[in-house]
């Protein structure tokens, strides 16, 4: 059996393991319910669930580097919280095969976007009937989240400030600006700047971050580390501990991000106030003399 057909059968298997350990955590969830609140359903059942963990697919006009956020908190009895145990590892077989995948050929990558749904009937027809086009592989393999031990209270919030620095140099800067198109008015005017720049000065680029939900988690006792709390970003429902079924305190954040930016621009902030060059969303550093 050569290397790729043996990633492909393993791909399948692992997609399998995902999709059959999510519908069995559905239907213990069913069995064994407690309570649980989400941001976009007055009713989170077990049909709610179901939607949220087989969301698999990509809609028209979604951008591939962001995914649907189910926000929400279950109350999980010790079976609900093996079961979530099982979905996990499943996801994380999933995600290393799909991993190995990418490292040997990039192109079997959009043909298993395509053929996997197949080796699920109901997931196809529903990808069919919803007019969906291929599998969203990071909406398959993002964990759902779990605490480790039962929490006091719980508080989210929308986070609006996210973004990644990437640093690159004025020649990558220069050949970036050149891939837009020396010959527009507006990249030889950026061009000028840039040529303006010593040639070791280090630029960043910065990547804004759609807004997302953050939850802090309040443990009613110490972890193994001595922390009692712990934060984390929560794109899908989080499973809590519970020998009662019920929720711990939490707040009730609002149903939208907030237009505008709330925290306000931290004093020890090393990067510009506008960008140097507005069309690549690249700035300098403060204090970098030209």
């Amino acid at each position: 059996m050569n290397r790729q057909y043996k990633l492909l059968h393993d791909i399948e298997e692992a997609f399998d393991q995902v999709v059959e350990a999510s519908g069995e955590l559905v239907e213990i969830c069913r069995a064994h319910p407690g309570e649980a609140w989400a941001l976009d359903a007055p009713r989170p059942d077990a049909d709610w669930l179901a939607s949220a963990l087989l969301d698999f697919w990509y809609i028209d006009g979604q951008d591939g580097r962001t995914t649907r956020p189910y926000v929400g908190l279950m109350a999980a009895s010790e079976p609900v919280m093996e079961a979530v145990g099982r979905v996990n590892a499943a996801k994380h077989t999933f995600a290393d095969t799909l991993a190995a995948i990418k490292d040997e050929d990039q192109r079997m990558i959009a043909e298993l976007k395509a053929s996997l749904p197949y080796r699920h009937p109901y997931l196809h027809d529903h990808m069919k009937g919803s007019g969906l086009a291929r599998l969203h592989l990071k909406q398959c393999w993002r964990h759902i989240p779990a605490a480790e031990q039962p929490l006091q209270r719980v508080r989210l919030a929308w986070y609006t400030s996210g973004r990644s620095i990437r640093r690159v140099t004025i020649r990558e800067a220069e050949q970036m600006l050149i891939g837009l198109g020396a010959e527009q008015p507006h990249v030889q005017i950026q061009l000028r700047a840039l040529a303006g720049l010593p040639s070791s000065e280090p630029l960043a680029q910065v990547q804004h971050q759609a807004p997302l939900m953050r939850v802090n988690l309040f443990y009613e006792e110490p972890l193994r580390d001595g922390r009692i709390r712990r934060a984390m970003n929560l794109a899908l429902p989080l499973f809590i501990p519970s020998e009662n079924g019920k929720l711990p305190h939490h707040n009730q954040p609002p149903p939208f991000p907030p237009e505008e930016r709330t925290r306000k621009v931290r004093s020890d902030e090393r990067l510009e106030q506008e960008p140097f060059l507005r069309s690549l969303r690249i700035y300098r550093y403060k204090g970098v003399a030209a």
